[in-house]
């Protein structure tokens, strides 16, 4: 175990953070009504928008887009927009810049995580026929492309995405189909890239999420029975996945009623409505959709192979075709039968609502850049979900644009900072220092123990509210006591302190992930993935050098002035011996004695430990 001085890390990482940081018609059978749940603001909050959107404006117009002026500035915006620093990512942002960095990310094909779950499933059953992948290959997938794939942007966006729109392999229905997960990432970066209207209905219709949220099968009212639509999705596609709990001005703040209270964007009765929509969705079926298709996804015993991922499937029989009244829209009763039509009914609504720019720009800000954007922030981000310079709404690389090249993002303030949840402080070190996956498989593996490993994995979180909550506010702590937001010290306590450090101390010793004995001949005995520490090595006999180099690598932004001292007097107290001719294996077991020293001591650093 640790010393005991390292339980106290969590407090350290609080004190960082704080310190730095009338109707008309629209359709068939459907109308919109002024008057609905969407509320009116006061005088005062009309003024508020209509400042929010003068400053977005202005702050777009500012928005830095040429060349990082240091390698603090171009570290900074790797670490928002991928999974880390290498020399490759940051050598390629002093070439062409930001900007022009975003739309080469955006134009590079994507890279599949089902395809590679495939071909790693081929693999196995060529090599013994009983096996198969499951969820441990959609990790490895993740890994893989998080240290090395070349689309950095987009896989660090999806995930990203995975934590607003969240299914978890925790859940067994979904984790007993990891190849349907490995698609439900490869989604999130297709649609996340695309436009957020198409986003919201790839969501809603794949049978993960179906599963997960338990509208895959959902049928209409049935009075004699007393069956009632599930009303789960409905919810939570209001809650969690557009709108939220309350309606929003563009800069964030809530919207207020006459008497100063927040308004609701939506109420039982909406619930009820937007979960008669979803009624009668199930599997895509090679036959014409049927009672048998819907209950079991095959007909005849025939059932589609791509069912787990294919777009779930409207079956109009088990449809409701009760009014659906939501959000001031109301279909009415049997106007439309069709699922599909309710659908996008639903979903054009929920796209149109004037909270959705803020409420998923704020969350996109969260995990990609800080923890508490300023009002002109949101509000800028909000403008370019509104619209993209060319009148379209939803245009999700103009809102990543907007998130990334806001003047807030790439300059550092007294809270531009975010605490590095766990997989993103692996993923850092990973590429920060050159590894090699012996398997070429990137074997990280499940990493959800809190005591002895990260206490959390990728598509594993424990609900749908994620690992954290984006308004959490850490008791006791310094950044709470400021009024700020930390959602990622949620994870943080003094289990996952130690926990953590232990970890990563395993880690740099002796490699990550898990143990590999005689793999296709070849004798490993070691942890699949190792790393290249010979350009530390080479700096060892020299402490401020060594950790240097070290902080180089970790560390963008602000750095206390005692960190490298501190870290260099630990480093210095491991003695070289002095050569004698048959001493070498001493040397270098010191050697690297103070490289892993050097490199654990910034990884459990609350600089290292908050992004700036």
């Amino acid at each position: 175990m640790v010393h005991r001085h390292w339980t106290g890390l969590a407090a350290a990482v609080c004190l960082a953070l704080a310190a730095c940081g009338g109707g008309e018609t629209a359709g068939p059978g459907v109308t919109t009504s002024t008057s609905s749940s969407a509320g009116n603001g006061t005088a005062a909050g009309e003024r508020v928008r209509a400042l929010a959107v003068v400053s977005a404006k202005a702050a777009l117009a500012a928005a830095v887009l040429d060349k990082p002026a240091s390698f603090d500035e171009a570290a900074r915006f790797a670490s928002q927009a991928s999974f880390g620093l290498n020399d490759a990512l940051l050598a390629r942002l002093n070439q062409i810049g930001y900007s022009a960095w975003i739309d080469e990310q955006f134009a590079l094909p994507a890279t599949s995580h089902r395809l590679t779950w495939e071909a790693k499933d081929a693999a196995i059953r060529l090599a013994d026929p009983n096996p198969n992948a499951d969820d441990e290959q959609v990790l490895e997938s993740f890994w893989q492309q998080a240290v090395t794939g070349p689309d950095q942007l987009r896989q660090r966006v999806a995930y990203a995405l995975s934590q607003i729109f969240v299914i978890s392999m925790v859940d067994g229905n979904v984790g007993n189909e990891p190849r349907a997960v490995a698609a439900w990432l490869d989604m999130l970066g297709d649609k996340g890239l695309g436009n957020y209207r198409q986003l919201l209905e790839s969501v809603s219709l794949h049978p993960m999420m179906g599963l997960y949220l338990s509208h895959l099968r959902n049928q209409k009212a049935n009075a004699r029975t007393g069956r009632v639509p599930d009303e789960n999705y409905g919810r939570e596609v209001m809650q969690l996945f557009s709108i939220g709990l309350v309606q929003l001005n563009a800069d964030g703040s809530p919207r207020l009623d006459a008497n100063g209270r927040p308004i609701d964007s939506y109420g039982p009765a909406d619930i009820s409505g937007m979960a008669r929509v979803f009624t009668g969705f199930s599997w895509a079926c090679p036959a014409h959709p049927n009672n048998s298709c819907f209950y079991s996804g095959s007909s005849n015993n025939v059932s589609d192979p791509d069912r787990s991922f294919k777009p779930m499937l409207g079956y109009p029989q088990f449809h409701s075709t009760e009014e659906k009244h939501f959000l001031g829209v109301t279909i009415a009763p049997q106007a439309v039968a069709d699922p599909a039509a309710s659908l996008r009914v639903a979903l054009d609504t929920l796209h149109a609502h004037p909270s959705v720019g803020p409420f998923i720009g704020r969350q996109l800000i969260q995990r990609l850049v800080m923890s508490n954007p300023s009002p002109a922030y949101i509000a800028a981000v909000a403008a370019a979900f509104a619209n993209n310079g060319a009148g379209v709404r939803g245009d999700m690389k103009a809102v990543i644009k907007a998130v990334l090249l806001n003047p807030e993002a790439r300059r550092l303030s007294s809270t531009s900072a975010k605490v590095r949840e766990p997989v993103l402080r692996l993923a850092a070190y990973l590429r920060a220092f050159p590894h090699r996956s012996d398997t070429g498989n990137w074997r990280v593996g499940t990493t959800d123990a809190v005591a002895s490993s990260l206490g959390q994995t990728p598509l594993r979180a424990p609900s749908v509210f994620n690992f954290y909550r984006p308004g959490y506010v850490s008791p006791n702590s310094l950044s709470g006591a400021a009024g700020l937001v930390a959602p990622e010290l949620q994870l943080v306590h003094e289990t996952s302190t130690a926990g953590y450090v232990n970890y990563m101390r395993d880690n740099v010793a002796s490699g990550v992930g898990q143990y590999n004995g005689t793999v296709g001949g070849v004798v490993f005995n070691r942890r699949d993935i190792q790393p290249d520490f010979s350009a530390e090595l080479a700096l060892a006999s020299n402490a401020n050098a060594l950790v240097s180099r070290v902080v180089s690598k970790l560390i963008s932004g602000y750095v206390t002035r005692s960190l490298a001292a501190t870290v260099a007097g630990a480093v210095s107290s491991i003695t070289i011996p002095a050569p004698n001719g048959n001493n070498q294996a001493q040397i270098d077991n010191a050697k690297r004695a103070r490289v892993n020293a050097a490199v654990l001591l910034v990884l459990a650093s609350p600089e290292f430990q908050v992004q700036k």
